[in-house]
């Protein structure tokens, strides 16, 4: 071939590169129609099995939520005697703040510990028969994020040997309670979510595997007048990419409507704690990675069961 012909096939290459994908785009839709059933089935399975993880991470998220509001980052309340006064409160308050361990130190008078008590319901008459004050000064200590769980502790166990400190309660131990049943959840919801995406590559293959078998003669003939491995691959391919991203849209509208059967009880449960738990539903970002993951997760079923069944069948 002389240097014009090499430069006009180079030129055409594209054009025959997006001719042969057209066609097997063309081909896999093609065979997608023709077993309606078997594309639906395959595609509610595997939109379920994908819908579970995303699941788990919906709940996963709002848990995390909710473990900081029940206490997830320690804190110190010191109670302290009641002899102690408030220069004695403040002077210990300004000793903690310097502490390398120590976020902030917020001191709470008896008058704001008794108002807080008489706002709660059947303690107002009680508080108003007593002739005076039996709250003590209290100091709130909130530890720096990159404080360690033994440092804390270890500030808690030299309180409460002050001979100012009446009383020390630490959260750590619920804390710690906490951070490892969330890590347990974290990591349950992990490896269930790598079991159903096996479990979807496992179904596109099924799924490919029988479409490859029915065609066998189809494909023998190909193989015949030398066609090549990709070339008859193509179409399956992109058949296992389709089932994919429309499993993914299932579970993602499988999740939605989670969501939508959930809102008012999440509401009322939120109300009852005051707003403070702050449900929150899935951003858009987890859904396109649903999307793009089930896709691959199609494709790589396809390609596993066709490379292997096509492999299987080729002439010598």
């Amino acid at each position: 071939m002389n240097a014009r012909g090499q430069a006009a096939s180079r030129r055409g290459a594209p054009a025959r590169w997006w001719r042969a994908h057209r066609w097997a785009l063309g081909q896999s839709l093609l065979r997608l129609r023709e077993r309606p059933l078997g594309t639906a089935l395959t595609v509610a399975v595997m939109g379920l099995a994908l819908a579970l993880p995303l699941s788990f991470y919906l709940v996963q998220v709002n848990l995390d939520r909710f473990g900081q509001v029940l206490g997830a980052q320690q804190a110190l309340n010191v109670f302290l005697k009641q002899d102690q006064t408030q220069a004695q409160a403040t002077a210990l308050a300004r000793t903690l703040r310097a502490d390398p361990a120590v976020a902030t130190v917020t001191l709470r008078s008896p008058a704001a510990g008794l108002s807080e008590l008489a706002a709660l319901q059947g303690f107002g008459p009680a508080l108003a028969a007593l002739p005076d004050n039996p709250l003590p000064w209290v100091l709130v200590l909130r530890p720096r994020a990159t404080a360690a769980l033994a440092a804390v502790s270890t500030l808690a166990t030299q309180l409460r040997g002050n001979s100012a400190v009446a009383l020390v309660q630490d959260q750590g131990p619920f804390r710690a309670r906490l951070d490892a049943l969330t890590d347990f959840g974290r990591r349950v919801m992990q490896v269930l979510g790598a079991l159903l995406a096996l479990a979807a590559v496992l179904v596109v293959g099924a799924s490919v595997r029988s479409d490859i078998q029915s065609r066998a003669d189809e494909i023998h003939v190909l193989q015949l007048v030398g066609a090549s491995a990709a070339f008859v691959r193509r179409p399956y391919l992109y058949a296992g990419l389709g089932l994919g991203l429309l499993s993914g849209v299932a579970a993602v509208i499988l999740v939605l409507m989670l969501e939508v059967a959930l809102a008012a009880p999440a509401a009322q449960l939120d109300a009852s704690w005051g707003g403070r738990l702050g449900f929150a539903a899935l951003s858009v970002t987890p859904l396109l990675v649903l999307l793009a993951c089930a896709a691959m997760l199609g494709w790589l079923g396809a390609r596993i069961a066709s490379a292997r069944h096509l492999a299987a069948g080729e002439p010598n």
